[in-house]
Formats: C-alpha cells, structure tokens, sequence
C-alpha cells in the first residue's frame, strides 16, 4: 500500500451527551462493553441499545434521490498535507491526527460533502492494549524482516481505532442461461505398447448435450468494502466479520475513534457487489445442468427487489517508519486477526535458500553412499 493511496475521508463526533457530567471530559467508548467510560475521572454511561432490526433501504430509490432525501448529511473535509488523506471532522474540531501517517491535521479550508448515513455498525469489541498484543505475535513471525525492523515496528506501535464503511446488498437474481451437459461413459479401446504388443484398457469419455434453463438465487447481506484508502485484498483478509451481531447505528460508539465515509458509491459498490455474486449464480446454473460436467456458452442475470445498509465495521489501524518508508498494518477490532505491510531482508532469503539446497545436496550424496 502507497502512502500516496491512502485518501480516506473520516469524521469524528462530538455530541454535548458523550461528555462526562462530573468534569466535563468527552466520555470514549469502552471496546468489548456498551458502556461510555470517562478517562480522567472513571465515571461510566451505559449505552442505551435500540432492540429493532437494522432498516433494508430500497436501492433504485436512492440512486434516483441522489443527494437528496432524509438518509442524506452534509459533512466538512479537510486534507492531510502530508499523505493528501481528506478527513471530516465535526465542526466543533479544529485539529485531529491522521490515522494513517500521523501527521497532524490543522483545519485551514473546508469542503463538504453529502453520504448516506450509516444505518449499523460492529462495536469495537478488542482494546488498543489488545491489538497491540496481536499485532506483536504476528510481527514475531515476520521470519524474512530486515534486522532491527521487528524492535523498530513495536517501539512505533501507535494505533488509531477507525470505523471503515461499507455496504451489504440484498437481491432477488433471475438467471436464464444456455451451456452444455456432459455426461461421462466408459468403453474399452484397443492399442498397441511399446513392445508392438496389442492391448485393452478403459477410457473414460463425455456425451454433451445442449441445454437451457433458469435459476433464481436470493443473495443476502453481499459485503462491499466502500473505502479507498486500504486495498480490498488486505482487508478482506481481516474476515470473516460477525455481522450477526451488528447493532443498529448510534453515535456513542464512534465516541473516542474516527469513521471513514464511503469512496465508493452506492451504484459503484453494487457493480462490485455483482462481481461477488457471479460464481454463486454460475454454481447455481451448474447444478442444475446437472451430469459430471456442465459448460456455460451464455447466461443473462436480472436483479430485482434491491436493498443495502450502510454498516461500519471496525479496525485498529497504525503505521511506522523504517528506513524512510512507512509501513501500515490494521487489526480486526473484533477478532485481532492482522494484516500488514512489512520489508523483505533478501540476503535471509538468500541464505535460506542455500541451506535448503545443501540439505537437498546432503541428502542425495548420503542416498548414493549407502
């Protein structure tokens, strides 16, 4: 990941009932609790949490609304001068710290922007002490690192709790599709050996057969990454997330840690979200081809009764320097499980690789000696 890759947009809240009533300190959210919990003074506010079900909104209704509509806010960016991250940050903020670089970010011009708001989210539920402890055990295993660069990291270790957005889709799918059944059978063949010798074996072949038909598959919560900033291949190895225990959105959880918004829209993050249905659907056409083997010549796929959430999920995120360059790893804020960014000492590979030979080389010369 490029430093110059990372362009995210965060905000931060600031709402008068997250702060303490004994010394007016802003209370922060407690990961693994549903508490908010006063840093100086250690009074805690329960979270009220709303027993309902996270509201499915209609998709073709909001590509038509747009920039309009109850579901729409207007929030304030700034850039990051030192990595060109744009964050939001509440208008009361007049100075925050990029997640990404760290590098202080001083309000000097706005611009705004209109999101869709987030409907759900996944609490925190592992403490920055707790991610730092995960992202140790998996440094330790950095086997190939350059020496010195394990210590370097840890001592560097400063991590920023960030809420990354995404969205989850549902659809009906109707798919009408043309291919071919393979039927496999077996006869006997005669040939000669090597030895002009006729002989008999078993082959198997396929009968192929046209055919056409249809498939209906309902697809639920498909999730799409709407970020940016971090490469889908790394983060996506931060799952599988419990969104079975997702709550519905209140502010109080971003208390004490930023959220990102969306870079991918709406329509562009269905477009990825069909990308992620394709082989369910082709598996679905194959099975009911049926036969031991199926081709697919043709297939027209017809979404109908769309609908997403806007959900934030959670992750700790932190980068260091190393030789003049900086590396970024993040945590999964509900599991621990680490992804990161790390330098390869080539001379270890090397040497490695040498070994491997000379046991290899060991090895045979034993083998012919005995």
């Amino acid at each position: 990941m490029d430093e110059q890759n990372f362009n995210p947009e965060l905000s931060e809240t600031n709402q008068p009932d997250v702060v303490c009533k004994n010394c007016a300190a802003k209370l922060v959210f407690e990961p693994g609790t549903t508490s908010l919990a006063c840093p100086y003074c250690g009074t805690v506010n329960e979270i009220e949490i709303r027993d309902e079900e996270t509201e499915e909104l209609d998709f073709e209704e909001h590509i038509q609304l747009a920039e309009e509509g109850s579901e729409i806010e207007e929030v304030s960016t700034v850039a990051c001068e030192a990595c060109g991250a744009v964050t939001t940050l509440d208008k009361n903020v007049v100075s925050s710290e990029c997640p990404f670089c760290g590098n202080k970010l001083i309000v000097k011009s706005e611009s705004t922007t209109k999101i869709i708001k987030p409907k759900s989210l996944l609490p925190f539920k592992i403490t920055v002490k707790e991610a730092g402890e995960h992202f140790k055990k998996w440094i330790r295993k950095r086997w190939f690192a350059p020496p010195g660069f394990k210590k370097r990291a840890t001592q560097s270790n400063q991590m920023s709790g960030v809420y990354l957005p995404y969205w989850t889709y549902d659809s009906d799918t109707y798919t009408e599709y043309r291919g071919q059944r393979g039927d496999d059978y077996q006869e006997t063949e005669t040939y000669t050996d090597g030895n002009g010798k006729t002989q008999t074996r078993t082959v198997t072949r396929t009968r192929w057969t046209s055919v056409s038909g249809s498939v209906d598959v309902f697809f639920d919560d498909v999730l799409v990454l709407a970020s940016k900033s971090l490469p889908d291949k790394n983060v996506t190895v931060l799952e599988p997330w419990d969104l079975e225990n997702i709550t519905p959105f209140d502010e109080k959880f971003l208390s004490g840690f930023k959220a990102e918004t969306y870079a991918i829209g709406l329509k562009d993050g269905f477009d990825i979200a069909k990308v992620k249905m394709d082989p369910i659907i082709d598996s679905h056409i194959r099975s009911d081809i049926g036969g031991d083997r199926q081709r697919i010549t043709y297939k027209n796929v017809t979404y109908s009764n769309i609908t997403f959430k806007h959900t934030l999920l959670p992750i700790w995120i932190s980068a260091y320097r190393f030789k003049n360059k900086v590396y970024r790893f993040i945590v999964n804020g509900r599991t621990g499980k680490v992804q990161g960014e790390r330098p390869w000492c080539w001379w270890k590979i090397a040497l490695f690789i040498l070994a491997i030979i000379a046991v290899i080389v060991l090895l045979a010369y034993l083998g012919e000696n005995q």
